[in-house]
């Protein structure tokens, strides 16, 4: 009966001996690996704490830093929380982790170089200055006049006429000046429309003197709808031009007095209006009746022989009005492209 039990569990009673021997054995293995996992990755091993461990001391009894260390590894193996790794202190020199932080006064990045740049966000470039100022006569070497007789009467008499160009005709009306058949080709005995020029041609300046003649006809709204018109037209045709709305000559008191159709009230409330079509930045609206009028608000006397139009030594009043008014962006005007020969 013994020797039965004997061989039944003498596999068993040997497994546990051999268990017993091989622990006590590896008593040190196993302290070394207990402590590896209390200590973070990285750290050093101090000894007076090597040796509380070798005696036994409880947790309680350890140093803070050990207690920390074995809270990081056990969330580490667990994957519980993160909350731990929070509390190490950071090295001094390690550096932040994700992109840089932003100074809450300048939201700019913040860099650890001084006076390098790095970093630092382009500042805008500040826009072209708008002013209005004195010109020459060759600022107007890539302008155009497009106008009525008296347009005409500036392109005969004016110091411009061999400098600037001159699309204008007696009688003309901003209804139609688009399609009028008045630019002549050389070579060529059938005028061409102003579209049709304008396609061929390239203006830096565009100025527009027309109104006197349609007075008399439509109301102030459609006469200004059909000259904003003729603007966004020219601007498709002109896209680098400035243009400029000068305002409709006003007559003398005598003529405006006469009763009829043109006086200085109704040129003086279209005026107005076409003032509003200016925006500041390519459409410019210049008032030239403050170089003619005199203080009753009417065409100088003296200036005109018929009430209406300037006289031919007047005419520089005209010119020298629109070089004192002139638009300076780029401090001058740019050579015009593919320019048809002019007389």
């Amino acid at each position: 009966m013994t020797l039965r039990w004997l061989k039944r569990w003498s596999f068993m009673i040997i497994l546990a001996i051999t268990g017993i021997v091989y622990c006590g054995a590896n008593r040190d293995l196993l302290e070394v690996t207990h402590w590896e996992n209390l200590i973070p990755v990285g750290e050093r091993k101090p000894e007076e704490d090597w040796m509380l461990l070798r005696e036994g001391s409880s947790p309680e009894s350890m140093p803070e830093e050990l207690t920390l260390g074995k809270a990081v590894s056990g969330e580490r193996r667990t994957g519980e929380t993160d909350q731990a790794l929070t509390e190490l202190p950071e090295a001094e020199d390690q550096e932040p982790f994700g992109p840089p932080l932003l100074d809450s006064e300048q939201q700019t990045p913040v860099t650890s170089g001084e006076g390098d740049g790095e970093g630092a966000m382009p500042e805008p470039e500040p826009e072209p200055e708008i002013v209005m100022g004195r010109v020459e006569e060759d600022y107007f070497a890539d302008a155009l006049f497009l106008g009525d007789s008296r347009t005409v009467g500036l392109g005969q008499y004016g110091s411009l006429r061999d400098i600037a160009t001159f699309y204008a005709s007696t009688g003309m009306t901003i209804y139609k000046i688009i399609n009028a058949e008045i630019v002549e080709v050389p070579d060529q005995q059938e005028k061409i429309t102003v579209e049709e020029a304008l396609q061929h041609q390239s203006f830096g300046k565009i100025y527009i003197m027309m109104g006197i003649n349609e007075v008399g006809s439509g109301t102030t709204e459609s006469f200004t709808k059909a000259y904003g018109e003729v603007i966004a037209r020219l601007q498709e045709l002109q896209p680098d031009a400035i243009i400029y709305i000068e305002g409709i000559l006003k007559v003398t008191k005598a003529r405006s007095d006469k009763g009829d159709y043109i006086n200085n009230e109704a040129i003086g409330v279209r005026n107005e209006a076409l003032s509003q079509l200016a925006d500041g930045e390519k459409i410019f609206y210049l008032d030239v009746n403050q170089a003619v009028c005199d203080e009753d608000g009417g065409l100088v006397k003296d200036y005109t022989s018929d009430g209406v139009h300037l006289k031919a030594k007047y005419i520089t009043l005209w010119e020298e009005y629109l070089k004192d008014n002139a638009v300076l962006i780029d401090g001058g005007p740019e050579e015009a492209e593919e320019q048809l020969p002019s007389e």
